[in-house]
């Protein structure tokens, strides 16, 4: 039989196809082949033949081999919504190539912080079926080497050239409503669809035609968004096949819209809002506030690094070298500074001593490339493996490993990152991103804001200004790139905006407002450390979120009546080996002795699934955050879960400890670990009772809250996990987060039930999610019965003075008004139009 070689397009890692973090790429849907994790950022032709697309974003190149088959390379995943940025073609539609031709060029570094994936898909395709590939095995290739053998069908034939319709064939109209047009992913779902048909199917666009059927001939007609098409079916079911050509095309459409947030045009819908003012800017809050300063950029240089290396003796040693005068030069500031230094210093530290960062780059040196190549390489690859993953924690995390990757080029270099960075006095920093390193080291008494262009709502720099108390927006976008040094702006976090030109009365105006807040904010805090009761005398208990001892310390500063929520997962990840009782132990005992004897909710380790251990078995899954995670990660490996039970029952004094087990579904989870607490702290010589509570962050255990609230000794409600599976919305999704709203009616009654089911079993409910922390929704919750509250630190004061304001009655009338409202916007609306004394 006769094959095709198809050739390595660049250099870099190969994989195969089912590690492309696309169902239409690992589904086979566009055709066989592999994926390239890319070092470099030259594309090069894979085999000789014809340009017969090229992505209107730059992004992919297909072409017709002289053999037959059409090859498709296509730059990363879900790199069209970039609009070309980054890429540059060297190609036309059209063209003759031949192998080795240099098709596009990108830039590596941008693209990889702009997609979630720079893994590369090769992949074949024929219209005269499946073919058959015969790949290189897995690992480090070369642009140009042998990619895979692709074994030639009998007959193969152009793919854009549909077969001649019948004359009782049948024709419509269509309007394409995918912002980018036609392009792979659209393709191969239209193409599959049609396969159960047997008519053949044609789409026409200014006098071309391509066969519904071929992915490549779809693309190649270059559909943009808005154009009309012509659909033409021939055949005893060309009725049905175009009704499906239909359906298909508008599942892509809202595929397109979920994925970004932004719902398809519809002729009902309202026409759109005025825009903003020229000198306003939106953006997500990250850290509410409000501040006035002057724009101080911060501009971080690319550390350029040379590919070829000088012999992989000289390249180990000189990284050996870097990584021990970075972890010498972190240990040292680390003692230095203060307790988020410190923290953030021990989590680099870690990263320098990654045993898969350092086998990857060993393995990249003994392959003869240098140093700083091999170091910014095996990172990159640990950064794609993490944006890949649900967690949004988890995913920005890359931050800490590009601050580590600086560290150690710079350290090659001979150089140092400044570990304390100038800032003008009220300074608002405008940046692209914001490294944890860079924001410890920078002057809180002189930092007034924080406005991003890029970066996440959960990230760790967020937490980090969370606990600085620092305003901070998100996602503002390119647009901040236009600020000049040295403008006066007001950022206006609550809502969300960054006001570029404000006019003298509104720059008064916001003087005033960030004085008056000073001022409530310093009462405040002073009244935080009494107890808390609403007008008419409701104990309502505020406690704090807590993932270390600084947290603990910055709580009882703030007020907090105690821990409702202890993260005990930052034990477990990012390291090679699980920790041990004595570890845990010290752990817990330092944030008990922090928190002063006030009550511990420590949760039982959440991870697993979407937060997966190197050192924990798990299979492989298709959608982690719905697989074996929280306790049944906990259960299915009892000896993790035996020692830090352990080392929770030790913690003293006795009985300031309770337990929380995460994603409960069913009261037998619960039976279990209270029988397993029974019989260790029978091993342990414990006779104080232990309370054991359940987490509601599933439908399924709000609606099975009566029975959980009976075998548990109480109920605390995530609200953040509650809210994206009732939602059916990842909470960390950009476009979609202002979406993901605990406000939302199902989420309210959701906890609604598990309140009611609480108190009617003589429990306490709490809220521990973010909206615990959201002023607004503090009335309706206590109206739900909800009696504690937790939230991160800086917000226990406000928080308190909140439930200060209120009377329980009020507040048990407007839960019930929003309860039979129909949307999250409806029911801020609601809690928005009261006026101030006469309800919440």
């Amino acid at each position: 039989m006769k094959t095709l070689t198809i050739l390595a397009p660049l250099d870099g890692w190969c994989a195969t196809l089912d590690e492309v973090p696309d169902p239409v790429f690992a589904g086979r849907m566009l055709g066989e082949g592999l994926a390239i994790d890319p070092l470099s950022g030259e594309v090069r032709s894979p085999c000789d033949g014809l340009v017969t697309t090229v992505g209107a974003s730059r992004h992919a190149v297909s072409i017709r081999s002289d053999a037959g088959p059409d090859v498709l390379v296509h730059v990363g995943i879900d790199t069209v919504k970039l609009a070309g940025r980054g890429f540059e073609a060297h190609v036309r539609a059209g063209q003759r190539v031949a192998a080795g031709d240099r098709l596009l060029s990108f830039d590596l570094d941008a693209v990889a912080r702009m997609a979630p994936s720079l893994l590369t898909p090769v992949v074949a395709t024929s219209p005269a079926g499946s073919l058959t590939i015969r790949p290189r095995a897995a690992g480090p290739v070369r642009a140009g080497a042998p990619l895979y053998d692709v074994e030639l069908p009998a007959v193969t034939g152009p793919s854009t050239v549909a077969p001649v319709p019948v004359a009782a064939a049948e024709r419509r109209a269509l309007k394409v409503e995918l912002r980018h047009g036609i392009h792979a992913r659209p393709a191969a779902m239209l193409s599959q669809r049609l396969r159960a048909f047997a008519s053949d199917v044609t789409v026409e666009l200014r006098g071309r035609r391509a066969s519904a059927r071929s992915v490549v001939a779809l693309m190649s007609l270059g559909v943009g968004a808005g154009e009309e098409v012509t659909l033409e079916a021939a055949g005893t079911d060309a009725t049905a096949a175009l009704d499906a050509f239909v359906a298909a095309l508008a599942d892509a459409v809202r595929v397109e819209a979920a994925g970004s947030g932004l719902a398809p045009p519809s002729a009902d819908a309202p026409a759109p809002a005025p825009a903003a003012d020229a000198g306003a800017g939106r953006g997500v809050t990250a850290v509410g506030g409000f501040a006035v300063g002057t724009v101080a950029r911060l501009e971080r240089r690319e550390i350029e690094v040379t590919e070829a290396g000088r012999g992989a003796e000289a390249e180990s040693a000189a990284l050996r070298h870097a990584l021990a005068t970075v972890k010498a030069r972190l240990t040292r500031v680390g003692e230095v500074g203060g307790a988020a230094r410190r923290e953030i210093v021990g989590a680099h530290v870690e990263f320098l001593e990654d045993p898969l960062l350092q086998d990857t780059a060993q393995e990249l040196l003994a392959a003869g490339k240098s140093a700083g190549f091999a170091w910014r390489t095996a990172v990159r690859r640990a950064i794609a493996a993490l944006r890949a993953l649900a967690d949004p924690r988890l995913r920005e995390r890359a931050d800490d490993l590009l601050d580590v990757e600086a560290h150690v080029l710079l350290a090659l270099n001979g150089e140092a990152r400044p570990m304390n960075l100038p800032l003008p006095d009220r300074a608002v920093l405008v940046a692209d991103e914001l490294l944890p390193s860079e924001l410890v080291a920078l002057d809180r008494t002189r930092l007034a804001a924080i406005c991003l262009a890029a970066g996440g709502a959960t990230s760790h720099v967020a937490i980090l200004a969370a606990a600085m108390d620092v305003p901070m927006l998100v996602g503002l976008g390119a647009r901040i790139r236009d600020l000049a040094e040295g403008t006066t702006v007001v950022v206006d976090a609550d809502a969300g905006q960054i006001d570029s030109a404000p006019t003298v009365a509104e720059l008064r105006a916001a003087e005033r407002s960030v004085a008056d807040r000073r001022r409530a904010r310093d009462e405040q805090r002073r009244d935080a450390q009494q107890a808390c009761h609403t007008l008419d005398g409701t104990r309502v208990e505020v406690f704090a979120n807590v993932g270390s001892t600084a947290d603990a310390v910055a709580a009882v500063a703030n007020g907090a009546e105690g821990c409702g929520l202890l993260r005990t997962e930052f034990l477990f990840i990012d390291r090679a080996t699980a920790p041990d009782e004595a570890e845990q132990l010290a752990a817990y005992q330092a944030i008990a002795d922090a928190l002063g004897g006030r009550p511990l909710v420590l949760r039982l380790m959440d991870v697993g699934g979407d937060k997966p251990l190197p050192y924990l078995p798990l299979p492989a899954e298709e959608n982690p955050a719905l697989g074996l995670r929280g306790i049944r990660t906990a259960l299915a490996h009892r000896s993790l879960l035996r020692t830090q039970l352990r080392a929770a029952l030790r913690v003293e004094p006795a009985g300031i400890v309770r337990l929380l087990v995460p994603m409960v579904t069913d009261v037998a989870e619960l039976a279990a670990v209270r029988a397993l607490v029974a019989e260790l702290a029978t091993e342990l010589g414990r006779r104080e009772p232990v309370a054991i509570g359940a987490m509601i962050e599933t439908p399924a255990s709000a609606l099975l809250a009566p029975a959980l609230a009976a075998a548990a000794d109480f109920l605390s409600v995530g609200s953040n996990d509650l809210t994206q599976y009732t939602l059916a919305m990842d909470r960390g999704h950009p476009q979609l987060a202002g979406r993901a709203d605990a406000l939302h009616p199902a989420v309210l009654q959701l906890v609604g039930r598990a309140a009611s089911a609480a108190a009617a079993s003589g429990r306490l409910a709490a809220v521990c999610g973010g909206v615990a922390a959201d002023a607004a929704a503090v009335p309706v919750l206590l109206g739900l019965g909800i009696r504690e509250l937790s939230v991160v630190p800086a917000a226990v004061p406000a928080i308190k003075q909140r439930v200060r304001s209120l009377r329980l009655a009020d507040c048990v009338a407007l839960a019930a008004d929003c309860l039979a409202l129909e949307s999250a916007a409806l029911v801020r609306a609601r809690i928005q139009a009261l006026r101030p004394g006469s309800s919440p």
